[in-house]
């Protein structure tokens, strides 16, 4: 509705979606050693099956679910293979975003709408907002730092990074 058009008249066609907030009932290895069903209460995180794994679309079976790690406006996102040592490390999860270091409204109080734009701006990236607030609170200083994150999702054996991108345009609805 906002761009007047549907998805498919504009020839956008969906490639992965993914949901990072859920509760699913799975299987999985327990910790006394045996198998059982478990609740998987993920909040801010997202499954990361390994290749093979049940569970995981078809198109994905081959080389594991894929994982999205978005960073911030100005900075890079990822998208990650689940592996699989997140089946015993963390029942198949891995983050899904770099985190906030400070909350809606505290960086809505620290950053200026218009530096944050001019910020962008030196960069290439094209913001296109609804509202100013939506910018503030979501300015690149309110987030963790993508690079570090990504890092130690691979260290920790939960996922794999496949690709790196750059934001070119921002939408913040």
């Amino acid at each position: 509705e906002a761009l007047s058009r549907s998805p498919e008249e504009m020839g956008i066609r969906l490639v992965y979606d993914l949901s990072h907030n859920m509760a699913k009932v799975e299987e999985h290895a327990l910790p006394d050693g045996g198998r059982g069903r478990v609740l998987v209460h993920r909040k801010g995180a997202t499954r990361a099956f390994p290749a093979g794994r049940s569970g995981i679309p078809a198109p994905y079976q081959e080389v594991g679910q894929p994982v999205l790690i978005p960073g911030d406006m100005g900075t890079a996102s990822y998208v990650l293979l689940g592996a699989k040592g997140s089946l015993e490390r963390s029942f198949g999860s891995a983050c899904h975003g770099a985190g906030r270091v400070l909350s809606r409204t505290a960086a809505a109080r620290r950053f200026q709408y218009s530096e944050v734009i001019q910020a962008l701006a030196g960069k290439g990236i094209v913001v296109e907002a609804s509202s100013r607030e939506g910018v503030t609170e979501e300015a690149p200083g309110a987030y963790k730092d993508v690079e570090e994150v990504v890092r130690a999702t691979a260290g920790a054996g939960l996922a794999v990074p496949v690709v790196r991108l750059v934001p070119r345009a921002v939408i913040k609805g």
